[in-house]
């Protein structure tokens, strides 16, 4: 979950290579949606920050960063964050998307290969440059959604969804369609988070994406490959990994990039059973 190949000489030439030759538009020529502007705004990492992709709820007191579902309203505390899950399909859409664009999950001789961890997510195939083409245009306009319902910033799930299929795909596949990503939310004046996967934080950071959402680094021991190469970090531990102990001792170390809270494993909303939401001091 540190790719040699991941210098920005090499990503800048992927990015345009991807606009310019597979049919991924142009973020030169294409038309920007009216928040567009050169340089995407970036998070706070000393602001308060929540993790609600279980549900949008009103932020907690302190709160100004807040990530939460492609669906959802942005929280409007400060920085909005939206979720868009690049390389999987999302639950309550997964039979719909198999029905529509089978050729663009991975199949097995049992149907769509799933994520064994969320088993009614399927696998988005990467592995052919005209599927990607045809994913980054299904995923952009949700992208394009976002700027327009007035998120600052986007965050791309699942880069990792290679080392889940079973060799059918690889990392430069999937790195193919995170600079298609990335060229699309810059074009609509969106910042692009990276969302875990430690290992090629450097490969992305050369393709453009400007800051890093992760799950457990602490846990992983993996939040220094983030904050070596991006000026922000906004890192989610969970109370059945980590508990208050850890995370108090987590939060005493973290550096001044990072922003950490712990949450309850579900993401529930307040009022839930087994809601836990806690943020570093200071």
């Amino acid at each position: 979950m540190t790719g040699a190949l991941g210098g920005a000489l090499l990503g800048g030439a992927l990015v345009l290579a991807l606009a310019g030759c597979s049919g991924v538009p142009d973020p030169a020529s294409a038309p920007a949606s009216p928040s567009a502007h050169a340089t995407p705004r970036l998070p706070d990492p000393s602001a308060g920050f929540d993790y609600q992709l279980g549900g949008a709820y009103p932020p907690p007191t302190g709160v100004q960063t807040v990530a939460r579902d492609r669906t959802a309203e942005p929280a409007g505390a400060g920085y909005d964050i939206c979720y868009v899950n690049g390389f999987q399909t999302q639950p309550d859409a997964s039979e719909r998307f198999a029905q529509q664009h089978p050729d663009l999950l991975l199949q097995t001789g049992d149907g769509p290969l799933v994520d064994p961890g969320w088993p009614d997510e399927y696998l988005y195939d990467t592995s052919t440059e005209a599927r990607r083409d045809a994913l980054a245009a299904l995923v952009g306009p949700w992208i394009e959604g976002c700027a327009r319902a007035g998120f600052d910033a986007v965050e791309i799930d699942n880069f990792d969804s290679y080392t889940r299929s079973k060799g059918a795909l690889t990392a430069d596949d999937n790195v193919a369609l995170a600079a298609a990503y990335a060229a699309i939310a810059h074009r609509h004046g969106l910042a692009i988070a990276q969302k875990n996967t430690a290992d090629q934080s450097e490969r992305l950071r050369g393709l453009g994406y400007d800051f890093a959402v992760a799950e457990s680094c602490v846990v992983y021991d993996e939040c220094a490959a983030y904050t070596s190469v991006y000026p922000v970090l906004l890192d989610v531990e969970y109370t059945d990994e980590l508990g208050e102990g850890g995370f108090s001792a987590a939060c005493a170390e973290r550096d001044e990039r990072t922003a950490m809270i712990l949450r309850d494993h579900d993401l529930r909303t307040p009022g839930d059973t087994g809601y836990a939401y806690r943020a570093c001091a200071g």
